[in-house]
């Protein structure tokens, strides 16, 4: 008589060793892009440390202090122009970050993506250190963060299309974009991770919030040269399925993402400094609460990515989410500091809303638009393509900030009106696709009554 077989081990055997393989290359690449976004966040967590009100902070008896608020700041971000200073910051790293796109789909394609991953990895951790040392090496210049961070930024290029390009490598059609929807968390889940290891060290040393992350993303970049898979056919798994669709809304897509993102990225990086502000909670409190808006970010994007694949529409999902996040967004700025509770609703609700959509299009969208090309498993493609979607949102990522530096001193009311008028603009671009999508519903509606 047949033993039957251990229920575990049926388990394991009932998939089959394609699935294994492409489960494995789902969680490598996860946890690779989750340490490029790990590395990213720290900056705005440690920007209400850099600069807070120094006259609530107890003062060491040895010290002579001339300036009562400003004495426990780190110079050069002690001065009353630090907005401006911090939005420079996050401009260094944003714009090179937007001009290394447009180049990085080319590299990745000539490149093998192992090495070109890894080796982006391991530069990444180094900057990212390097920007943590300069608290250690009693750092005080302006153009060492800045070059720090830009060069920062050119590296985290290589994360993008390249992860990008080898899940569309091993993944065909069907439903991608719920598979692509939890696989697209990594930029939440590293973000969350990010905000909660820099918030470990802010307020004691906040050199060890970038060399932390700067250490792991550095690791990752090892375990990608011994690890990565780039092509199915490398180890002899068959090749998923990819089907022709005509090259449409390229141009609509990026251009809203531009708009998805700068609002998305202004968040990212102002957020924390926000609510420190408004809400007067203290560094580490602040970081902590911003996180929230990237839970609601890793729902957001999951729905948008099962209703999109349930209708098959793309660009009517986007343009809906983004419909209802501009009241969001101002309700939030008018009632979000009412309390705790009030708070943390406010924040799941425009995380969701506001990433969904920027979810949804940077990954199923340009892996959509990608594997159009009738070349099976043309990776060259996809990751120029990815690139050129990304690259022009990465503009919008690169503004959004920079304004937010300069529209803050003036009240963040107005941030918040720059931030809707951006949501507007984004729905706006989407309308000719999303005016295809409905005609194409009732079309197929009255043929079906008919």
């Amino acid at each position: 008589k047949m033993r039957s077989l251990a229920p575990g081990i049926k388990l394991i055997t009932s998939f089959s060793r394609d699935s294994w393989y492409r489960f494995f290359i789902l969680i490598l690449t996860f946890v690779f892009y989750t340490t490029y976004h790990l590395s990213r966040k720290p900056i705005s967590i440690v920007k209400s440390q850099l600069h807070r009100n120094c006259s609530n902070v107890i003062h060491p008896a040895d010290l002579n202090i001339t300036d009562n608020d400003t004495w426990c700041d780190w110079a050069p971000f002690d001065k009353n122009n630090y907005q401006n200073l911090f939005g420079v910051l996050d401009n260094c790293f944003l714009v090179a970050y937007a001009i290394g796109m447009f180049f990085s789909g080319m590299f990745g394609e000539r490149l093998p993506l192992r090495y070109y991953l890894s080796s982006g990895m391991i530069l990444s951790g180094l900057f990212t250190v390097l920007f943590g040392l300069g608290f250690y090496w009693q750092i005080h210049s302006l153009w060492y963060y800045c070059l720090v961070q830009a060069l920062n930024g050119l590296v985290q290029t290589t994360g993008w299309p390249a992860v990008v390009a080898c899940v569309g490598n091993w993944f065909g059609k069907g439903k991608r974009g719920f598979i692509m929807g939890i696989w697209n968390s990594h930029t939440s889940v590293g973000n969350i991770l990010g905000s909660l290891i820099a918030g470990v060290y802010v307020s004691s040393s906040w050199g060890l919030s970038f060399i932390v992350p700067g250490i792991i993303i550095a690791s990752a970049g090892v375990i990608c040269f011994l690890f990565l898979v780039e092509k199915p056919e490398d180890v002899n798994c068959t090749l998923p399925q990819h089907h022709v669709r005509s090259l449409t809304g390229v141009v609509e897509f990026s251009l809203c993402l531009l708009f998805a993102k700068l609002v998305s990225y202004t968040f990212l990086y102002w957020l924390p400094l926000y609510i420190a502000n408004v809400a007067h909670f203290d560094p580490k409190e602040a970081g902590d609460l911003s996180t929230l808006f990237d839970v609601g970010g890793i729902v957001g994007g999951i729905l948008a990515g099962l209703i999109s694949d349930y209708s098959g529409g793309r660009a009517t999902t986007c343009c809906a989410m983004l419909i209802i996040a501009a009241p969001m967004l101002f309700l939030y700025n008018k009632i979000g500091q009412n309390g705790l509770p009030t708070t943390i609703g406010m924040l799941l609700w425009c995380g969701a809303l506001v990433n969904g959509p920027y979810a949804l299009i940077t990954t199923a969208v340009s892996a959509d638009l990608g594997t159009h090309e009738c070349l099976r498993g043309n990776s060259r493609a996809l990751s120029t393509v990815t690139a050129i979607i990304d690259g022009t949102g990465s503009i919008g990522a690169a503004i959004g900030p920079l304004l937010a530096g300069l529209i803050s001193p003036t009240g963040w009311n107005n941030v918040f009106y720059m931030l809707i008028a951006a949501d507007v603009l984004a729905c706006l671009l989407l309308s000719r696709l999303v005016y295809k999508e409905v005609r194409g519903w009732c079309g197929y509606t009255t043929r079906q009554r008919g």
